[in-house]
């Protein structure tokens, strides 16, 4: 093959190319180049964060990374990529309750704080609550988990249940289906 013919084939093929990119194609790529959406990320290192309520402390968290990040669209958040310690708070003042975890996000516009991977929660009686999520409802005041949810309580008691419910204070608590292990004292 010559160099003729060679110019001539690409030529002819070329044509071929370019009419399979429609002005269609065109449009629907720059469309889609368009919708970038930017971040705004502020980190904060070593964050304590004070939670309180008609003037009196119920919270205090430390996280090691704080991030604030604000979208170009859509709510910003705050991001705590290395976990979170909180010590909840009585009337009295002291602590009788704590969480911990290994990653939260909290959604400002929603006012609700997820708490992912390892969360462990004790209350004031020493029952522990363990799950790999566990949600925050800041406006109802309420913890919730649709996963599965290890209850340990002070006496030995095991349970084992989904679709939990507690207050802020994890003094009570409702769940769906679930299973356990009651440990008696005594003969029935």
């Amino acid at each position: 093959m010559n160099g003729k013919t060679f110019l001539y084939g690409l030529f002819l093929v070329l044509p071929l190319f370019l009419a399979s990119c429609g002005d269609d194609d065109l449009k629907n790529a720059n469309a889609v180049s368009s919708n970038k959406v930017t971040l705004t990320r502020d980190r904060t290192i070593g964050v304590d964060i004070i939670y309180s309520d008609s003037a009196r402390v119920k919270a205090k968290g430390t996280a090691p990374i704080l991030d604030k990040v604000t979208p170009s669209t859509g709510s910003p958040y705050q991001e705590m990529i290395k976990g979170v310690n909180i010590d909840f708070y009585n009337p009295n003042g002291t602590i009788d309750g704590n969480l911990v975890c290994d990653y939260a996000i909290r959604k400002d516009t929603e006012l609700k704080t997820e708490f992912r991977k390892n969360v462990v929660v004790k209350n004031s009686k020493g029952d522990t609550f363990s799950s790999q999520e566990l949600i925050w409802d800041e406006s109802k005041k309420i913890f919730y988990s649709n996963q599965m949810v290890d209850i340990l309580s002070v006496n030995g008691d095991f349970t084992r249940a989904k679709d939990f419910k507690a207050p802020q204070d994890f003094s009570t608590y409702e769940m769906g289906q679930g299973s356990g292990e009651i440990n008696s004292k005594g003969s029935l």
